[in-house]
């Protein structure tokens, strides 16, 4: 009985050795990684601004703001809000990456 349980014990050990310890660079190459605006305006925005950002209801379309805002101006909007819009709902890096993208949108 105690040589089985020693021979599951000794087992189990080498099992968890051989699965775990292995160093990942995930955390790493994530802070590298620079934020893409496109995908978060379109994860952030479409619920208020529509599908494509045409808008709808209140909110107005995004898909030309390039050519009403500047990327400065936009960042300024996505911060602080304006109208109906309040401000921080996307931050740091992210809000500057999608002020970025949506200044291109003309």
């Amino acid at each position: 009985m105690k040589k089985a349980m020693l021979t599951l014990v000794f087992g189990s050990a080498i099992f968890l050795a051989a699965c775990g310890g292995g160093k990942t660079t995930t955390t790493e190459s994530a802070k590298d990684v620079t934020p893409n605006g496109e995908e978060i305006a379109m994860k952030s925005c479409i619920v208020c601004h529509g599908g494509e950002l045409q808008g709808q209801g209140n909110a107005p379309a995004l898909n030309d703001v390039g050519s009403r805002l500047t990327e400065a101006e936009i960042l300024d909007v996505i911060n602080n809000g304006r109208n109906a819009m309040p401000g921080g709902l996307v931050k740091g890096a992210d809000a500057e990456a999608v002020a970025k993208w949506l200044a291109t949108q003309k």
